[in-house]
């Protein structure tokens, strides 16, 4: 199953990290863990590395930048954050995160040096990230509450829609009033602070400690919601790693290689699995084309076939070619077998009107049909041309003898275009 192993690194005054390994939607596999990160580096496996570093050291900004991107768009976010930095811009490093819908683009700034001692902490404990994000960033973004995380000193606030941000004072009232959460007592305002809807995520120690603190500034929210972290914050942050839009550190110059062999072993089996789909699917194909020239063989040498039976003087050299050559001939000729039908329906109508009369012999070619006929006279002869006649077609005796008890005559019916043959 694809798994992601979360490790959130030690803030500046700690030397343990904590970690986790969560499934695709962020639910954990196993139990939270803390220690060295060489602990941590045996027992990630092959799963990919997200690592959640202390948001105190990363500031995290939404300016309005404009549009572009890549080296532009990377030039233009010192400028923007100018008047936030108290650093030399050439001591920072800027990751650019995505714009959002109101034309803003978030932006994490932390200190070169600060960032190339995380990565040297990881790669000297054999661990490679594919994403650091600040830890605050995972906070999740509710559309009517303000989500306020409180760890030891630290009070991080998140408002809808907007960007984290944290506050480090004591005691916790001097840090909701800086953060603006609450109002300040002793400063006058031209209106009265609107109470916020709170939920506060805090671990079970930390609410001991800051409980009283609450208690007493309670009236001062809409209301307020306690949400204790009876394993820490990290299953609490794993939550959003499906669906968050934090910025990662990992770009530009920092930006990790792909590990080609992790993924080769993540896309082995599908990738073998492919290869032999399309094997049966080419296999399949070539025994299709394999029948379908023997039909095409044998095809060809029924009409050899027949090309031979009904053309036996012409020359044999590529008949299906030959036999479509006549046939279009034929039929640009007007000689196709639809004219002969045609005659032949006309003589069976005209013959019927004349009784007594028979055909010895006949010949068709050219449009013109050929008869020998017996008719029981002369008269006989001419009702039956008269009858062909008047269906269209042109009927001609040519000759005619007289014999036993009736005539004996050469009849030629042809159509009104055919030339008249001797």
């Amino acid at each position: 199953m694809p798994s992601t192993f979360l490790i959130r690194l030690p803030a500046p005054d700690s030397d343990h990290s904590e970690w986790l390994s969560v499934d695709e939607a962020g639910n954990p596999l196993g139990p939270r863990q803390r220690g060295p990160l060489n602990l941590a580096a045996a027992v990630i496996g092959n799963a990919r590395l997200v690592v959640l570093a202390p948001a105190t050291q990363i500031l995290l900004a939404e300016p309005e930048l404009p549009p572009g991107s890549g080296v532009k768009l990377a030039r233009a976010v010192p400028f923007a954050l100018e008047e936030q930095l108290t650093e030399d811009i050439d001591t920072l490093y800027f990751a650019i995160g995505r714009r959002n819908e109101r034309g803003r683009t978030a932006v994490a700034v932390v200190s070169r040096s600060v960032l190339e001692s995380w990565l040297g902490m990881l790669e000297a404990a054999g661990l490679e990230p594919a994403a650091i994000y600040p830890d605050m960033s995972l906070m999740p973004d509710n559309p009517s509450q303000t989500i306020l995380w409180l760890e030891h000193d630290r009070l991080a606030v998140r408002r809808p829609g907007t960007l984290p941000f944290a506050v480090e004072l004591t005691p916790v009232g001097e840090a909701l009033i800086v953060a603006g959460v609450i109002a300040d007592p002793d400063e006058v305002l031209p209106e009265p602070k609107v109470p916020e809807s709170a939920v506060l995520y805090v671990t079970r120690e930390d609410w001991v400690r800051v409980q009283d603190d609450f208690e007493l500034m309670i009236e001062k929210f809409e209301s307020l919601k306690i949400q204790l972290l009876a394993d820490g914050p990290l299953p609490w942050l794993a939550r959003e790693l499906k669906h968050t839009d934090a910025v990662n550190l990992l770009q530009g110059e920092f930006a990790t290689q792909p590990d080609y062999g992790a993924r080769w072993q993540q896309w082995r089996l599908p990738t073998f699995l492919a290869a032999g789909l399309l094997c049966v699917h080419l296999g399949a194909q070539a025994l299709q084309i394999h029948r379908a020239n023997q039909q095409s063989a044998a095809l060809d040498a029924e009409i050899s076939a027949l090309f031979t039976s009904a053309m036996p003087s012409e020359a044999l050299h590529d008949p299906r070619r030959q036999m479509q050559s006549r046939l279009e001939r034929i039929r640009k000729s007007d000689t196709g077998p639809e004219y002969f039908l045609r005659t032949m329906q006309v003589l069976s109508g005209a013959v019927a009107s004349v009784p007594q009369t028979s055909f010895d012999a006949l010949s068709y070619r050219d449009q013109t049909l050929d008869l020998k006929v017996t008719a029981p006279s002369i008269a006989a002869l001419s009702q039956l041309s008269q009858a062909v006649s008047k269906q269209g077609l042109v009927a001609d005796i040519q000759s005619s003898t007289p014999v036993g008890a009736g005539v004996e005559a050469h009849l030629q019916i042809r159509s009104a275009t055919a030339r008249k043959r001797s």
